[in-house]
């Protein structure tokens, strides 16, 4: 007797399911070093823009979408939900119980503005050429980038829940050109190959172009075709 799975999942499933095993080695690796969890959370980023470019390749199925929504709550909510978390919990100790509140409070937000943003997306805006709403890959590669570039923890947690609300916000997104998802592709790739080279030369370029992205793209980028979830 053959799972139910073989035969109805395509090629780009199986890369969306494969990144959400990264979430969970993301998780298991926070509790290790944050900077090794952020990366891990990095490639999770290639992955998903990969599996984007196998279901054109391949083709795709009804189940993509959903898979992918679901490999994405792993990944780029709850991965980089809890590497936060550790980075509040290594000086614990020298907190009081609101401090404490607060580095378990916006990460759960965190966690479930991810949930909320990605089943709208699913419904509303899979397919189309934009997106309302920071998109849970961007939040997620901006918290690891922060975290390369040794952001101090407090500047961490507040861009963390900035990034819960912008999840949620009224502001269009537009998808990445193929050409351009490529570029942030090695740029990610890079930063996970090699953190500290140069003075961190990689993940501070990484931070600055997903900034970038962040602040100027609802106004001044055009694209003609890609895919960002």
């Amino acid at each position: 007797m053959r799972p139910r799975f073989v035969g109805r999942l395509g090629h780009a499933d199986l890369v969306t399911v494969t990144n959400s095993a990264t979430g969970f080695v993301a998780v298991v690796a926070a509790t290790i070093d944050p900077t090794l969890a952020a990366r891990v959370v990095l490639v999770g980023a290639i992955l998903d823009a990969l599996d984007g470019i196998v279901a054109r390749w391949r083709g795709s199925t009804r189940f993509g979408p959903h898979l992918d929504s679901l490999a994405d709550v792993a990944s780029f909510g709850v991965a980089p939900a809890f590497i936060v978390f550790t980075l509040g919990r290594s000086t614990a100790g020298s907190m009081g119980p609101i401090e404490r509140a607060v580095w378990i409070a916006v990460p759960a937000i965190f966690v479930a503005t991810a949930v909320v943003r990605l089943a709208l997306y699913t419904v509303l805006d899979a397919g189309d050429d934009t997106t309302e709403g920071v998109q849970t890959t961007l939040a997620a590669t901006l918290v690891s980038a922060a975290i390369l570039v040794v952001v101090g923890p407090t500047t961490v947690l507040v861009g963390t829940g900035l990034l819960a609300v912008g999840m949620l916000a009224p502001v269009t997104y537009p998808d990445l050109r193929v050409r351009d998802a490529f570029l942030m592709g090695a740029v990610q790739a890079l930063a996970i190959a090699f953190p500290t080279l140069a003075n961190r030369v990689f993940p501070t370029a990484l931070l600055a172009w997903a900034i970038g992205y962040l602040v100027l793209s609802p106004r001044l980028y055009r694209r003609d075709e890609g895919k960002r979830s």
